[in-house]
């Protein structure tokens, strides 16, 4: 009992030096030594934190990425959504997309998103759409999503366009067929990013419409490449 006695006593002695410590050291090697022999240290607040997969890719993009998805709308039903950096852009639940062209504009080197917009291609006006895609200055990111049908106000100079943002699909583009899209203005890269489903009755999905069509993955900040790039 006796022998009890002091082991309890040495306990206390401890504790009250450690607590001293803790409350008038600012050290924090100091105080994470003292915490860790008490038992109380949480060690998950002294890790780094664990970076998590943006738009639900499946890994996390580098640090010299951009993390990107893009799904097309789905017969005439369900709009697209575009996904960059975690952060849902445009999608029919946000209530900004519509029939024809949903376009993102995204600044290539700091990840900004510079502008968004959906373009009507059965009521829109072929120049005011054609308008919009010169502006887009060289080195800026574009990110696409069909819905419906892109062909009715689709001309050849529109086509040429995104030709010059990396695409080698918009050319087979044809009514009703769905098409994701991204890319860099202003480059001659052929871009990764690019996916078509083809409106065939024998092989649809939907009654008249195709399946839906999604793209993902990590893309590059700007490239030294960019024609007009500083």
């Amino acid at each position: 009992m006796r022998y009890q006695a002091v082991w309890n006593l040495a306990a206390v002695i401890s504790i009250l030096f450690i607590t001293w410590i803790l409350a008038t050291n600012s050290s924090f090697d100091v105080r994470e030594k003292a915490g860790h022999f008490l038992g109380f240290i949480d060690k998950s607040k002294f890790q780094g934190t664990i970076a998590e997969p943006k738009c639900s890719l499946t890994r996390v993009c580098p640090p010299d990425h951009f993390a990107l998805r893009i799904s097309s709308g789905a017969a005439n039903a369900i709009g697209p959504k575009i996904c960059f950096e975690g952060k849902i852009i445009m999608s029919y639940v946000m209530n900004n997309v519509g029939p024809g062209l949903n376009i993102v504009v995204v600044n290539g080197t700091n990840g900004k998103v510079e502008k968004f917009r959906h373009f009507n291609m059965f009521h829109g006006k072929t120049e005011e759409i054609l308008a919009y895609l010169k502006e887009i200055k060289p080195g800026m990111i574009v990110l696409v999503a069909s819905f419906e049908d892109v062909t009715p106000k689709m001309t050849d100079e529109i086509r040429e366009v995104f030709v010059g943002m990396g695409s080698t699909l918009i050319k087979s583009v044809k009514r009703r067929d769905n098409w994701v899209f991204a890319g860099r203005a202003g480059t001659e890269n052929k871009s990764p990013f690019e996916k078509q489903t083809v409106n065939d009755d024998k092989i649809n999905i939907f009654e008249g419409w195709p399946d839906m069509v999604e793209i993902s993955g990590c893309i590059p900040r700007n490239q030294t490449d960019i024609k007009g790039s500083s």
